[in-house]
């Protein structure tokens, strides 16, 4: 087993000091991807978000940016108008777009288009996310850019995991990065809402986040079987549980959440709730909820929110390649605390007698610890730290 305390993921943002925005911008992505959602996974005090916007005196930039202390390097250029018409800083950013071209996909620089022609001046080829050309209030574009970016940083760990896979296979790790995640949505027909959310998502996700959604009966093809295909969808898919009214009574609303536990996939739960439930079913627990009413413009807030969610399994994924050695056989890593349900991965006691379940930090509290005890004593349960300080 290795141990590699190099980061999989720095995040820089880049401003120029007169940019007024800047700051705020910066510290809205700082507060967001350092959060307590992903020191755990991450380790420390989450993913590092470093700034660049103090200016050098000899050259009148900020001071330069090294691509190898990181497995993978994200750089955010705010280009604003004074940051585009700034010689110092244009050749700043164009140098930075020639070393993260030859680093390949482990270093990328993604500039944000703050006011409009600015990428003219720049003259560097890479793609912009236009803020320019968004709409909503400061909070939504503020949402808007963390959901963008955070999806982009998923490509980059995706593009990491195939290149510890195959590292002489550009073409493969190019062909993982380009990518969509898959979104599958959850829902009930049997009532009002269901079917209703369900649309908007969907239309949400293909109007600009680069998503592709996979939508019930509509996405599959004529020949096969509903419920292979579906159940199979869901396995590879991060899912939106929409939780209405009659979304527990429903069959195959609970065969998806099931399989999606067992599979441990990304799962947000979106409460929409209009009236009640009668019998909330249990395996929906132990994720992240969000509460959202077809009325209120949250469908923004649950993607970015499934995204943080996606990120956070690509960095477990991460994790894990370094850390597991084939010839231990009895560790079964959970990308989130274990459940009840979790204990379904196990396999029977004759072929594992003593199987570890190792889950991200913090460990578990104690009534949980002493639930596992009574029901399958056998289990032994370990956060990721537990696990290392008694593995290394």
């Amino acid at each position: 087993m290795t141990h590699d305390t190099c980061p999989f993921l720095v995040i820089y943002v880049i401003w120029h000091p007169i940019f007024t925005g800047g700051p705020e911008i910066a510290e809205v992505l700082r507060q967001h991807f350092r959060r307590n959602l992903y020191e755990n996974i991450s380790g420390g005090a989450g993913i590092s978000v470093i700034f660049r916007s103090a200016i050098l005196t000899d050259t009148g930039v900020p001071i330069s940016i090294d691509l190898d202390d990181a497995h993978s390097t994200a750089i955010v250029v705010l280009a604003d108008d004074f940051l585009s018409t700034d010689p110092a800083w244009i050749k700043y950013v164009q140098e930075l777009a020639i070393r993260t071209d030859k680093k390949g996909l482990a270093a990328r620089i993604f500039p944000v288009s703050i006011d409009s022609n600015v990428l003219a001046r720049l003259n560097i080829e890479e793609q912009a996310l236009r803020w320019d050309r968004w709409l909503g209030t400061k909070p939504e574009l503020f949402q808007l850019l963390t959901s963008s970016l955070t999806y982009q940083f998923c490509r980059m760990l995706r593009h990491y995991l195939e290149h510890l896979r195959h590292p002489t296979e550009e073409d493969d790790a190019l062909e993982a990065y380009l990518k969509k995640v898959q979104i599958f949505l959850s829902h009930s027909k049997h009532d009002d809402k269901g079917e209703e959310i369900a649309y908007k998502i969907r239309d949400r996700l293909h109007a600009g986040n680069g998503l592709a959604g996979f939508f019930d009966v509509h996405d599959i093809p004529a020949g096969l079987k509903f419920n292979k295909v579906l159940l199979q969808q869901v396995r590879v898919s991060a899912m939106v549980a929409i939780h209405t009214d009659s979304y527990s009574s429903r069959e195959w609303c609970r065969r998806e959440i099931i399989e999606a536990k067992r599979w441990s996939v990304p799962l947000v739960v979106a409460n929409s709730l209009n009236d009640l439930d009668e019998r909330g079913f249990p395996y929906m627990g132990n994720v992240p909820v969000v509460r959202l009413d077809p009325n209120e413009n949250r469908i923004d807030f649950v993607i970015g929110r499934l995204l943080d969610e996606v990120l956070k399994d690509f960095l477990w994924r991460c994790q894990l390649m370094l850390l597991q050695d084939p010839a231990i056989n009895n560790i079964f890593f959970v990308p989130r605390p274990p459940e009840l349900i979790s204990l379904a991965i196990l396999p029977p006691e004759i072929e594992t007698p003593n199987p570890i379940i190792v889950y991200p930090d913090p460990p578990l509290s104690k009534e949980e610890q002493r639930l596992f005890e009574e029901i399958c004593p056998r289990v032994k349960l370990l956060s990721l730290n537990e696990w290392l300080a008694g593995a290394i």
